[in-house]
């Protein structure tokens, strides 16, 4: 039976207080991200606060779904980062709680709020998708004189750049009116100047009525000479009121009001269900007629006489090829076939290609759909994916606050939008199917929060920045160096004497071992990589030393301590070989490249060892005396007592 326990309510409210904070830091950052496109369309409109609030609401209401993934993992990052830094998490776990079971009441807060998000996105996000819509046309239409900026090119309306130099809001006059005019190839251009000028939409809302007083016309007029000759003429024509009927583009890529209720954004998931199979039975319909009408197409095509039809049909049956019977064509024959054919041809690809077109049209429209249906599911189950990453990451990572939980959250979100993009992409223009360009992004994370969980469970430290930071030092051959300070409770000093005598030991068997490696010589490639063998003798050399100032470090002496730091630390395998299993060093000789760089990085090594016990013997020179002094005044005081 499950039951509501004191730490399900405590981890709840830990990750409630921060979910509210960061959904609206999340909403913020997207509803201005999703504000840059339109920035332009609202500056300098002269719009109403009601109009600006409906604006903002409608889209805050359309990017909430895709605030929640961001804030759960936000929020379950700093969530478990805080109750790791803080040592809760540690004492959870030691209480016999494992982070699964710690992390129930939230798998279901995060399974309410997915289901919260199905719920937005198929029921109030279709609904805002079309009032936002038609609240971005009514705004263009109201005064579409003041989406024309000052002192730059517009070219917001179709095959015309339209400049103004000065502009009134309040009476809607344009001044310094320069319009330029492409309606096809070079030699049909027009350049309009006028003083002033009055831009109004026509009733239909389909078209710009531009009034223009005192300019000119400048207009190229299209050539007729057919021998190519550089001359274009044109004519000029000067007026004191003239009016432009100019076709009408929002720029907002948006379908007409009465059309917006067709766009897949404005439908829920039942509908787009119910809407597919038309659309796919629209399609097949369409595919078997094109097919029709080509074939009947070409089955009609008009072909040669019937007199010319038997005479080649006859020489086809004597043998003679298709390329014989038009090399006895006569000239006028010849370029008559050749005209034909191409004519014929040309309107063959004509055809085709608009059918191609619209036909891509149609099947895009089902991908759209298709899309928008899996949407509404993936982005419902990433609120789920991105709290199984969340939460274990910063049981891992062990960091509270907004430092390393937002960066990782960046991270993560942007290998979510890369894939979710482009998936997007590859999708809608028919090189993915549709189901796997959609389902990438989750297929992506989704290990990654398998991944993750089983770690985060396991205790394991692959986010341990000081694991990390000791292999990349043994790769890279560093090593620290020794920090010993005076310990500020003694119970016992070292024996001194025994020490000393140790550290004599030590520096024989030291000598000894530089005589017989001769270290500074290279090595034997064949015995470094084919042949097994340890080199024990500086293992125990290093035991011997480490003992030595381990058992000094207790001691009183600022001299003692600060010759103690001085010895260095010793890598006892790297001078031998690259790796402990024999079957990596085969491997590794056999790769010339590759024992290359490894049979140079043991010298290094070799030659570093060297140096480390040269150091060992004259560390040891000065500290030996001192510390037989210190041994003759321990005696002395233990032979007083």
């Amino acid at each position: 039976m499950f039951r509501i326990k004191k730490l399900d309510i405590f981890i709840a409210k830990q990750f409630g207080l921060l979910f509210v904070g960061t959904f609206f830091i999340c909403q913020f950052v997207l509803m201005m991200q999703f504000l840059w496109r339109y920035v332009d369309e609202l500056i300098g409109k002269g719009l109403t606060l009601d109009v600006l609030a409906q604006f903002f609401w409608y889209m805050g209401l359309m990017l909430m779904p895709q605030a929640f993934p961001l804030a759960i993992l936000l929020s379950s990052l700093i969530a478990f980062g805080n109750l790791g830094e803080s040592s809760e998490l540690t004492a959870i776990k030691a209480a016999g709680i494992s982070l699964t079971q710690a992390m129930r009441s939230l798998i279901f807060i995060v399974c309410c709020i997915a289901g919260l998000s199905f719920f937005f996105q198929d029921v109030i996000g279709p609904e805002a998708n079309r009032r936002f819509g038609r609240l971005l046309i009514a705004m263009k239409q109201t005064s579409p004189e003041l989406e024309i900026p000052e002192g730059i090119f517009y070219d917001g309306l179709p095959e015309t750049n339209l400049y103004v130099q000065k502009k009134d809001l309040e009476s809607g006059h344009l001044y310094g009116i320069m319009i330029y005019r492409r309606t096809g190839s070079y030699e049909d251009q027009a350049i309009i100047l006028a003083d002033s000028g009055m831009l109004q939409s026509t009733a239909e809302k389909k078209h710009l009525l531009l009034t223009l007083w005192n300019g000119e016309w400048f207009e190229n007029m299209r050539s007729q000479d057919i021998g190519g000759t550089a001359e274009v003429p044109y004519r000029r024509e000067t007026f004191s009121n003239k009016q432009i009927l100019l076709d009408y583009d929002g720029g907002f890529n948006l379908d007409d009001v009465s059309d917006l209720s067709h766009s897949a954004k404005v439908k829920s998931s039942f509908r787009i269900l119910e809407d597919l199979d038309s659309i796919k039975q629209r399609c097949d319909s369409i595919g078997r007629q094109f097919y029709k009408s080509s074939r009947d197409y070409v089955m009609s095509m008009p072909t040669a006489s019937h007199d010319d039809s038997l005479r080649m049909e006859k020489q086809m049956a004597e043998g003679v090829s298709l390329d014989t019977i038009y090399i006895r064509l006569t000239k006028e024959q010849k370029l008559k076939a050749v005209k034909d054919a191409v004519s014929q041809s040309q309107s063959v690809v004509n055809d085709l290609s608009m059918k191609s077109d619209f036909s891509f049209y149609e099947n895009r429209e089902y991908r759209v759909h298709q899309m928008e249906f899996i949407t509404k599911i993936t982005l419902s189950l990433s609120c789920i994916v991105f709290f199984f990453i969340g939460a274990p990451l910063g049981a891992i990572i062990r960091k509270g606050g907004l430092g390393v939980p937002v960066i990782v959250s960046v991270i993560v979100f942007i290998v979510y939008y890369i894939f979710e993009n482009s998936g997007m992409r590859m999708a809608r223009a028919d090189e993915w199917a549709v189901w796997f360009g959609k389902w990438i992004s989750t297929m992506v994370l989704a290990p990654m929060a398998i991944f993750f969980t089983y770690k985060a469970n396991k205790d394991s430290t692959v986010f341990s920045m000081d694991a990390y930071r000791i292999f990349f030092m043994k790769v890279l051959g560093l090593r620290q160096k020794r920090n010993l300070t005076r310990k500020e409770v003694i119970i016992e000093e070292p024996s001194y004497l025994a020490d000393a005598e140790m550290l004599k030991n030590l520096s024989l068997a030291v000598e000894k071992y530089d005589e017989e490696h001769k270290l500074r010589s290279f090595p034997n490639p064949i015995k470094v990589f084919f042949r097994p063998g340890d080199d024990h003798e500086i293992e125990q050399l290093n035991n011997v030393l480490e003992v030595a100032i381990e058992n000094l470090s207790y001691s009183k002496n600022s001299y003692v301590l600060m010759k103690l730091n001085q010895y260095p630390v010793i890598a006892t395998h790297a001078h031998t070989r690259p790796f402990e299993r024999k079957w990596l060093n085969i491997v590794t000789g056999l790769c010339l490249p590759l024992g290359l760089f490894f049979y140079l990085r043991m010298i290094r090594y070799r030659l570093r060892l060297y140096h480390d016990l040269q150091v060992i013997l004259r560390v040891n020179k000065k500290l030996i005396p001192r510390v037989l002094e210190l041994g003759d005044l321990q005696k002395e005081a233990t032979l007083y007592v």
